[in-house]
């Protein structure tokens, strides 16, 4: 039997700003849940404490792992303390009206700012 066949733990990480959260299944039922410090430097390096936790205090090994999940805040803590690098944003030629729109700048957010144009008939009324 291959090692596919045999993996039977999932296991979700979350990485914040300030704690990598953890949580493991094996078969189906939970194994365990915890919280690791975040090294905000390098959040991969919490991410492999998280993995040595799972070995070391739930007999995790990487071959049981049939699912990793992974999800993080880092990108979007950056973006909204505005830290990080500066950064420029390309759109292709013709749509850059895209940035705008992304930007959600508008006074009535769901309204179209195109006002409709009156129709143009094409055929006289009573060939409609």
């Amino acid at each position: 039997m291959d090692a596919v066949a045999n993996a039977r733990v999932e296991i979700g990480i979350d990485t914040g700003g300030t704690f990598t959260d953890v949580v493991c299944f094996r078969d189906g039922r939970p194994v365990g849940v915890t919280k690791i410090s975040s090294t905000p430097s390098d959040p991969s390096v919490a991410i492999l404490e998280a993995v040595a936790h799972l070995k070391r205090e739930w007999d995790v090994s990487p071959a049981e792992i049939k699912r990793f999940g992974h999800g993080t805040t880092v990108a979007t803590n950056a973006l909204i303390e505005r830290k990080g690098g500066r950064i420029g944003l390309l759109a292709t030629q013709g749509f850059s009206d895209v940035i705008e729109i992304g930007r959600q700048m508008r006074r009535h957010l769901y309204e179209a700012p195109l006002a409709p144009e009156s129709p143009v008939f094409l055929a006289p009324g009573r060939r409609r």
